[in-house]
């Protein structure tokens, strides 16, 4: 499935490029092409769908140009498959010549993708994926991340688990490189006793159905659960823990599950459980800052709801990607300019300060957050603390650029 967004129209087809990328010989008659990459389709389409809302909100704030050149986007669907993402992006960099690929929801699709994107010296920008591979030892000079390493929100998970005195937790997520980093994060900072933990299938087919651990987590005696469940995965869970009776007997702690996605939903079910539980997030639709009020106003107006932090990244993702192509004056034929442009980091974030560490995820500050109803009764999250300042991610002293 491919939707073509065009910023504005152009005329004859591109001139044949080398194959190390679209940019040498591209004019400024040519547009700025960008490859996105996520889901659109499957039920994992919703996180998907909320990132493209919070990527063309982007296009049209900077009115679909960057360095005086127009701005097309191709989107991709990854079907929510390794293999079906590595074939949309060995599209993208081949047939589309795109000049940079952004998008990526999921570790195990941009694990399978970034050699494809790499190798021809395409930049490739993850808006959300983190994995503890290209953060470390895997790094690459052409790869950007605008979201976190997986490890560092469960990691500010932890230490809030510890602040709460909190003893023992039961640990539930799903099986796949992020669930696996999201686990090594909260398991690397808390102190207490993890009572248990459960990792559940993944995937196209995923385990929607939380009766048995659920049953197991209550058996264990645990003070608290520790959960990491995106997209409808984390509706489903939430819905069976509160029904389960288990919010009067285990505090709810959790990383990309309470959300702008799941939250709409779980209060039409009339889910009140979820209120009051806390996760951490490197954002929230609180922050106070220009950029995000308008990000949050102009995407509540838009699309009726909060965004997500799905969409949060999105947008960043096109302003990073402006700040470069601006600084180069849209003159994309020297890599080394345009990478250390993106170096630079010289955009309003929605997060308010950033800036990039040696293997290039960024360093940035991470907070607890807690379920609330806002003053027009709309479910959403806002800050209560900060557990992280500049935070980098434990795998930086691994890359060696």
């Amino acid at each position: 499935m491919k939707n073509t967004l065009l910023a504005a129209a152009f005329g004859a087809a591109l001139a044949t490029a080398p194959a190390f990328g679209p940019a040498y010989g591209a004019s400024h008659s040519d547009p700025v092409k960008i490859g996105f990459v996520t889901t659109l389709t499957t039920p994992a389409a919703v996180i998907g769908n909320d990132m493209k809302a919070g990527f063309d909100l982007a296009i049209e704030h900077i009115g679909g140009e960057m360095g005086g050149r127009k701005v097309e986007v191709i989107y991709e669907d990854d079907g929510f498959k390794p293999e079906t993402g590595k074939q949309a992006a060995d599209k993208l960099v081949t047939q589309d010549k795109v000049d940079f690929v952004t998008g990526y929801i999921w570790s195990n699709v941009l694990l399978a993708s970034a050699k494809s994107v790499l190798d021809t010296e395409t930049f490739l920008i993850s808006a959300n994926a983190g994995p503890s591979q290209l953060a470390g030892k895997a790094c690459d000079k052409n790869f950007f991340s605008v979201s976190w390493q997986n490890d560092q929100t469960p990691m500010a998970l932890g230490e809030a688990l510890n602040a709460d005195g909190i003893k023992s937790v039961y640990i539930m997520a799903p099986n796949y490189a992020a669930g696996k980093d999201m686990v090594a994060g909260v398991e690397r900072t808390f102190k207490g006793e993890i009572k248990g933990k459960d990792l559940t299938k993944w995937g196209a087919d995923a385990q929607l159905d939380f009766s048995a651990e659920l049953a197991k987590a209550k058996a264990s005696g645990a003070d608290a659960i520790w959960v990491f469940y995106p997209g409808k995965a984390g509706g489903a869970f939430i819905s069976q823990y509160t029904q389960a009776g288990l919010a009067d007997s285990m505090k709810l702690y959790s990383v990309f599950t309470v959300d702008a996605i799941s939250l709409p939903r779980l209060k039409e079910a009339g889910l009140t459980g979820v209120l009051g539980s806390m996760a951490t997030q490197h954002w929230s639709p609180d922050m106070d800052n220009e950029a995000n009020k308008k990000f949050v106003g102009d995407f509540l107006a838009k699309n009726g709801t909060y965004p997500s932090y799905y969409a949060q990244q999105a947008y960043d993702a096109v302003m990073l990607i402006k700040s470069a192509v601006d600084a180069v004056g849209g003159d994309l034929t020297d890599k080394d300019a345009v990478r250390a442009a993106l170096e630079k980091a010289d955009f309003n974030s929605t997060r308010g300060n950033f800036k990039f560490g040696s293997n290039h995820f960024p360093i940035q500050n991470f907070y607890l957050r807690e379920a609330v109803t806002d003053a027009e009764g709309r479910w959403t999250t806002k800050i209560k603390s900060t557990v992280y300042t500049d935070h980098q991610d434990t795998y930086a002293a691994d890359c060696k650029m």
